[in-house]
C-alpha cells in the first residue's frame, strides 16, 4: 500500500512539471504585437479655466445724499437706458433750485436796469459789467442746484440686468454709496490665462489680422452654442505663475451667460506632422513615460518619451520617437527589458478603427 502512495505521488509530480513546462514554453512561444507611430497633421484642443465677465459691468453709486424714497425696480430686472430705477428725497434740493431762481430772476432785473441807466450814459461800463457777472453767476447757480436736484433721480445709464440691492428703502444714503450693479450682457468677455511657451507658440502661429476662434465649456461641461474670438492680451506677465491673461469675446444674445460665471476656454491648436501612438502602449517609471522599441530581431530596448498631450486613448508625443519606429502595442507586463520576443506588426490606422468603433457604440 505504502509502495503505492509513492508511486501515485511521483506520478503526479511528473504530471505538473510536465504541464508547468507546457506553459513556459507556450510563454517562451507567445507572439507579441507590434506596431509604428502615426505621423499626421492634427487638431488638438486646449483647456483653460476662464472667468466670464460683463462686456459693460458697472456699480450704480447715489451721487448726492439723502434719504432713499422711492425704488422703481426688482433685483434681477431687466432694464433700459434712461429707466427711472431709485429716487432720493428731494425736498432740500428742490429748495435750492427755487432759491436759485429767484437769485437768478433779482440778477437779471438788476441787469436791465443797469443797463439802462449805462445806455443813457448814468453809469459806467465797469458797473455794467459787474451787474452781468452777478447775473452770470447767478445762472450758474442755478444749473448746479438743477444738477443736484437731478442726481436724486438714479437712472439706468444703458440696457442691463441688475443685481442685488445693496441698500434698503428708507435707508439714509451717503454720497457715492453703492446702490446696486448693473450688466450689459449682449457680449461677454472671458478671460484666461495661458503658459508662457503656449503664449509663444500662439504668437508666431496667429496672423495679427486673424482672430484665434475659440469655444466655451460651460459650468454643466456643455459647449456655449457661438464661438468666440480672442481680442486682447494683456501688456505684462505675471511674474508668480509666469501666465498671460487673454481675453475672448462671446456674442450673448440669449443671455444665457451671466457676469461672475465661470466656464472653461477651449482652443483648437493645430500640429504638424505629429506623432501619435496608443497610450496602452506606455509604461510609468517614477513621474516618466516609456515605450518598448522592437529591433529587427525581436529584441525590446526601453525609451523615455516626452508626452506633447493627452487626447482619449492616445498620446501626441514631443520627443523620443520617430515614425519609423516600431514599439510595443500591448503586453507590456509580460516582457522585461532587452527581452527577445515573437511578434508581428499590426497597423496602428486598424487599431484606431478599433477604438473609434468602440466609441460608436
Amino acid at each position: 500500500m505504502s509502495r503505492l502512495l509513492t508511486i501515485a505521488y511521483l506520478a503526479t509530480i511528473l504530471l505538473f512539471a510536465s504541464c508547468s513546462e507546457q506553459v513556459v514554453e507556450k510563454e517562451k512561444e507567445a507572439t507579441f504585437s507590434v506596431t509604428s507611430p502615426i505621423q499626421t497633421d492634427t487638431t488638438i484642443y486646449k483647456e483653460y479655466v476662464a472667468q466670464i465677465h460683463s462686456a459693460n459691468h458697472i456699480e450704480l453709486r447715489s451721487q448726492e445724499k439723502g434719504y432713499l424714497q422711492k425704488i422703481f425696480v426688482d433685483e434681477g430686472q431687466y432694464v433700459k437706458k434712461g429707466q427711472l430705477m431709485f429716487k432720493l428725497m428731494p425736498a432740500i434740493y428742490e429748495a435750492e433750485v427755487s432759491k436759485a431762481k429767484a437769485e437768478l430772476n433779482f440778477a437779471e432785473i438788476e441787469y436791465k436796469n443797469t443797463k439802462g441807466l449805462a445806455d443813457n450814459n448814468v453809469v459806467s461800463a465797469s458797473e455794467l459789467a459787474m451787474t452781468k457777472a452777478k447775473l452770470d453767476k447767478a445762472k450758474a447757480e442755478l444749473q448746479l442746484a438743477q444738477a443736484h436736484l437731478d442726481f436724486t433721480e438714479i437712472r439706468a445709464p444703458f440696457d442691463g440686468i441688475m443685481d442685488k440691492f445693496h441698500t434698503r428703502l428708507g435707508s439714509l444714503i451717503d454720497e457715492g454709496e453703492l446702490l446696486t450693479s448693473l450688466s450689459d450682457n449682449s457680449k461677454m468677455w472671458v478671460y484666461f490665462n495661458v503658459a508662457e511657451s503656449e503664449y509663444l507658440d500662439f504668437i508666431q502661429k496667429v496672423k495679427s489680422k486673424d482672430k484665434q476662434k475659440v469655444m466655451l465649456q460651460m459650468a454643466n461641461k456643455e459647449l456655449f452654442p457661438s464661438s468666440g474670438y480672442v481680442e486682447t492680451i494683456e501688456a505684462d506677465f505675471n511674474n508668480e505663475t509666469g501666465n498671460i491673461a487673454f481675453r475672448a469675446a462671446f456674442q450673448n444674445p440669449k443671455g444665457i451667460l451671466r457676469h461672475g460665471e465661470t466656464g472653461n476656454i477651449v482652443m483648437p491648436v493645430q500640429l504638424k506632422n505629429a506623432i501619435i501612438i496608443p497610450q496602452k502602449s506606455t509604461f510609468d517609471v517614477l513621474d516618466k513615460k516609456y515605450v518598448y522599441i522592437v529591433d529587427e530581431k525581436g529584441v525590446i530596448t526601453s525609451k523615455e518619451i516626452t508626452i506633447a498631450q493627452e487626447i482619449p486613448h492616445l498620446y501626441i508625443v514631443a520627443s523620443g520617437l520617430k515614425s519609423t519606429d516600431k514599439i510595443l502595442l500591448e503586453g507590456l507586463g509580460k516582457v522585461k527589458n532587452n527581452e527577445k520576443i515573437n511578434f508581428k506588426f499590426v497597423s496602428l490606422e486598424k487599431e484606431l478603427a478599433g477604438i473609434k468603433n468602440i466609441h460608436a457604440e
